[in-house]
């Protein structure tokens, strides 16, 4: 129960770290956006961001098994990253539909998936 609570929470939280890191990019196809400054946009983005973190704070309290959870310190990280990446690809298929994605990507997504059974395996 705690590795799915913590993997939910995960997700939860990049969600909104993807959005605060690249939703201003589409910010300015916003009218009410379009006249912001740089410092607005970085502060807009920081009130996303600490959403972000509501959850990461307690996924990572939750799954880390210093604290009883399923996960040590380095496959906590390596979840996050996959999770990371997986919002990442969602999001900017989803908002930006001039982005593709291309062969050596999908190379690189294997490997990274690799790398997880290697972190994890015991």
């Amino acid at each position: 129960m705690k590795a799915l609570l913590t993997i939910l929470l995960l997700i939860l939280s990049n969600t909104f770290m993807t959005l605060a890191w690249y939703g201003h990019l589409k910010f300015k196809e916003m009218r009410w956006f379009e006249n912001l400054g740089l410092i607005a946009i970085v502060l807009i983005s920081w009130g996303i961001a600490l959403f972000e973190y509501f959850f990461q704070v307690p996924a990572n309290r939750i799954g880390y098994k210093g604290n009883g959870g399923p996960f040590t310190l380095v496959e906590l990280k390596v979840i996050q990253e996959v999770i990371t990446l997986v919002t990442f690809t969602i999001f900017s298929l989803l908002f930006f539909k001039t982005e593709t994605f291309r062969t050596n990507h999908i190379i690189g997504f294997i490997f990274l998936i690799l790398a997880v059974y290697f972190i994890f395996k015991k």
